[in-house]
């Protein structure tokens, strides 16, 4: 899963794809409703790949947090998010990363990471069939391990 092309905009709604390269600036798509426009340095862009949750441990990347709420929770969320209360969204949260750090991570990031989950599910952004699968470096040095032992 590649999360490096996929970026939040501070300041506006839902996540955006990088479509291309403009000049002093990046050109994006809304994943909400497909409109494109260029977004410049001061706009303070995230990509989602480098986004990562405060744990009691150490952080959690985004990704393994996407893949720990399909294999809780499943491909589509059964609860709505703007519905449920500060407690049930930390609830909620807790069943998908028990050890996320309250202090830390306020419930405006758990409804973020919650739609954005949803909003890319939605797109098929996500997939988590090559995080199962070893890489083909992963392999090619299994292959040379095995060859040196015989």
């Amino acid at each position: 899963m590649d999360l490096t092309k996929i970026v939040s905009i501070s300041g506006k709604p839902g996540l955006y794809l990088i479509s291309g390269q403009g000049k002093n600036s990046v050109v994006v798509e809304s994943l909400i409703d497909g409109k494109r426009f260029p977004a410049f340095a001061q706009d303070r862009m995230s990509s989602l790949e480098e986004i990562s949750i405060f744990t009691t441990s150490e952080d959690k990347p985004l990704k393994d947090v996407f893949k720990s709420i399909k294999e809780t929770i499943g491909e589509q969320l059964d609860f709505e998010v703007k519905k449920l209360s500060t407690d049930e969204l930390k609830e909620k949260f807790a069943t998908v990363l028990p050890d996320f750090d309250e202090e830390s991570v306020y419930p405006s990031d758990i409804k973020k990471v919650f739609n954005w989950y949803q909003l890319l599910m939605e797109k098929n952004m996500l997939d988590f069939s090559e995080d199962e699968t070893e890489s083909p470096a992963a392999e090619a040095e299994e292959t040379k391990n095995e060859e040196t032992k015989e």
